[in-house]
């Protein structure tokens, strides 16, 4: 269930923290805005996280230092953003897979920049060497993001959703934290 959001000035800063278990429902919304969007506005969200699950899922990464983050004006969330593991194999340990997320009423506010830029910092700190994104091909502002902060369009994958009464691409994204892939990891970068 959607609620409307309470006017907030534009002079108002917005921080970016770590998220916490009060921030599930704000995120909720937001993810839920994103799935909802489209020709006849009713997608079928079967598939959402319940508070719980969510509330599960962002302590699990938090447990295992895996960046999941929210941006915030005036104390209201309005967008988060959060890393997996690309791949569960030890081999994959040092690549992650990010997604942002930002309410629409600030789309185009320099959200999804600020968003970026911490998690990218996080994940280069925690001794994370490679970053993987899917963008909807449609997608353009994301896109143009993910090029300004130096991510490489590394493949397409063509017809892999079906949402809005429609076949659509995918672009695959990547780009390199700290050392990248230039010099091996430290030993102790990961105990696991």
């Amino acid at each position: 269930m959607e609620t409307t959001r309470p006017a907030v000035t534009s002079e108002q800063p917005v921080l970016v923290r770590a998220s916490r278990d009060s921030d599930v429902e704000a995120m909720l919304t937001i993810y839920r805005q994103h799935i909802r969007r489209g020709i006849e506005d009713s997608v079928d969200d079967s598939g959402t996280p319940q508070p719980d699950d969510l509330r599960d899922r962002r302590r699990n990464l938090r447990n295992t230092r895996l960046p999941h983050l929210v941006a915030t004006r005036g104390g209201e969330v309005i967008g988060y953003t959060y890393v997996v593991l690309f791949r569960k194999r030890p081999a994959y340990r040092y690549t992650v897979k990010h997604s942002i997320y930002v309410h629409r009423d600030d789309l185009g506010r320099g959200v999804g920049r600020l968003l970026m830029q911490e998690l990218i910092d996080s994940c280069a700190a925690a001794g994370f060497r490679q970053m993987i994104g899917y963008i909807d091909a449609d997608n353009t502002a994301s896109l143009a993001i993910h090029d300004k902060f130096g991510f490489h369009r590394v493949g397409l994958l063509p017809g892999v959703a079906y949402r809005y009464g429609r076949w659509a691409d995918t672009v695959m994204v990547q780009r390199s934290l700290a050392a990248g892939s230039t010099e091996p990891p430290q030993p102790a970068s990961f105990s696991r």
